[in-house]
């Protein structure tokens, strides 16, 4: 299984530095500048946005006790959104940093907007959450977009909602690589966020600092959600679909899984991104439309397929 996994990653990331409008066989390109500036850069962007947001989703689910929920259900990426509008209102030329810093402590207090409201919503029906923060994530989108017409910055949300990977260069990726960071964080406090998992009561009980955790898991959700915001634009469903399908196939040990979330976030973005390039070439379909669809269909099939659990609570 693992050599045919390992396989599949080799032949997806060999597809996606050799699928371009250049021919790097021609001899008319310097095949190996354009695969440092281009090529390589694009895919190692996908692969890093979609393990954060994969793994980012997994944080989320446990934190409100529901595996229906995403950061794009929590509002997450608009309050991201906001935080962007109101920082290139204030200081247009920030750096990039800057901007990631204001879009994840925009995302920060959006998510916390979300988890008060939580608070309120009747456990007993899972839909009903996910509904909430549907409704919530569309208040806080109007907000930018109002935000963003009466400024004339359609335009720049036009570019964070997009979620493609077609203006990625060198140069202008390196920021997700805070993501792999913050998830060799996150592996290193699997064993809080999943105890965060069964309740601020037991978790309590058992010892648990919940506030303090609660707020690093969420910390690094809001940090991941902007640094691939800021960098690529939002990417639907990752954080939703690649947590519920690996908990189907191995259960709920979160450090056990981790690696596997991540791998495969990363692998569904990158997929997605080189059927875009593939459906119309030479055009090209932004990667986040294509996994907003597969994404779709994907939620559907998970909520009428039985679960089937190899391995057992960790």
């Amino acid at each position: 299984m693992r050599l045919l996994l390992a396989l599949f990653f080799a032949l997806l990331i060999g597809a996606s530095l050799g699928i371009g409008v250049a021919d790097l066989s021609s001899g008319d390109t310097d095949a190996g500048l354009l695969l440092a500036i281009s090529r390589w850069p694009r895919t190692a962007a996908a692969l890093l946005a979609g393990a954060g947001l994969a793994l980012a989703g997994v944080v989320v689910q446990l934190t409100v006790q529901n595996r229906l929920v995403e950061p794009g259900l929590t509002g997450t990426p608009e309050a991201a959104m906001i935080g962007l509008l109101g920082i290139t209102l204030l200081a247009p030329g920030a750096s990039i940093l800057l901007k990631m810093s204001a879009a994840a402590a925009a995302a920060l207090a959006g998510t916390l907007g979300f988890l008060a409201l939580a608070r309120h919503v009747p456990r007993r029906d899972p839909v009903l959450l996910p509904l909430v923060g549907l409704v919530y994530g569309g208040i806080l989108g109007a907000a930018a977009h109002w935000g963003a017409w009466v400024t004339d910055l359609m335009q720049y949300l036009g570019t964070w909602t997009a979620g493609e990977f077609s203006g990625v260069l060198r140069g202008r990726y390196e920021l997700l690589w805070i993501v792999a960071a913050l998830g060799l964080l996150l592996w290193l406090a699997a064993d809080r966020i999943t105890i965060l998992g069964l309740g601020e009561a037991q978790a309590r009980s058992l010892g648990l600092d919940y506030r303090q955790t609660l707020v690093l898991g969420l910390g690094i959700v809001s940090v991941t959600v902007a640094v691939v915001v800021v960098t690529v634009g939002a990417l639907p469903f990752v954080g939703l679909v690649v947590p519920n399908i690996v908990s189907r196939l191995r259960g709920d040990n979160l450090r056990a899984n981790l690696g596997l979330i991540a791998l495969s976030g990363g692998g569904a973005v990158l997929a997605a991104d080189v059927i875009g390039r593939l459906v119309r070439f030479p055009y090209e379909i932004p990667a986040g439309t294509v996994f907003a669809v597969a994404g779709a269909g994907i939620f559907l099939w998970l909520l009428h397929a039985p679960r089937r659990v190899r391995v057992a609570h960790g």
